[in-house]
């Protein structure tokens, strides 16, 4: 007889990768803690390591977990910091060269890049909207965030930008509460994380079904 072994929970991971490398990005958009217009260097590592690497794992954990959501999701999107990653990295001389074919032609191209994961995440939002009130508020926020992002680049307007930045810094912090509340539990600490569920109740029909019901 065949047995399968049951998986740990790689949303955790993923949430974490995609929260902290969101926030360095974030601040970097913001300009807090650096001049505007300052090297997105620190960023590589991040992109191509934790929110790349980590949580495109997490996304092939989230398949073999059969959660079919989770491996979109999370897979999508470290694709998305791998090619951000390449972009900023002057080995691959993508960011070179549209910056040698002048302001407005970078502008343009970041601004499409991005429009496409605007739709993506779009897509991903609609299908949170029975999961939980923490994964519906993540995806909303992130995408306001990149379509802020999208406007700022295609409109050349840093303070468009900048209020991506700042948008992006407060869907780190959701995204890290999401992992924190999947993480704590009364197994391993004193208290819990609420993250109320959002998928209907079931229709009480019967006195006994009423009971149960509050359990």
């Amino acid at each position: 007889m065949t047995q399968f072994r049951k998986f740990a929970n790689p949303g955790p991971l993923g949430l974490s990768a995609f929260a902290l490398t969101t926030f360095v990005l974030s601040l970097h958009n913001a300009d807090i803690g650096q001049k505007a217009g300052a090297p997105t260097s620190v960023i590589i590592g991040l992109a191509f390591f934790y929110g790349g690497l980590s949580q495109f794992m997490a996304g092939m954990w989230e398949f073999a977990s059969d959660n079919t959501f989770g491996a979109t999701a999370f897979t999508s999107f470290g694709g998305f910091w791998m090619s951000y990653g390449v972009i900023i990295t002057p080995f691959f001389g993508v960011s070179s060269a549209l910056n040698a074919a002048g302001p407005d032609v970078k502008a343009n191209a970041l601004g499409i890049f991005l429009l496409g994961w605007v739709i993506m995440t779009f897509i991903l939002f609609l299908a949170t909207l029975r999961t939980n009130l923490g994964l519906c508020v993540l995806f909303a926020m992130v995408d306001v965030t990149l379509l802020l992002l999208c406007i700022g680049d295609w409109t050349m307007n840093h303070q468009v930008s900048k209020a991506g930045g700042y948008f992006g810094l407060l869907t780190s912090l959701i995204a890290w509460y999401i992992a924190a509340s999947d993480l704590i539990g009364h197994h391993n600490s004193f208290f819990i994380l609420p993250n109320p569920s959002l998928a209907p109740r079931p229709i009480v029909t019967t006195i006994e079904d009423a009971k149960l019901d509050d359990y």
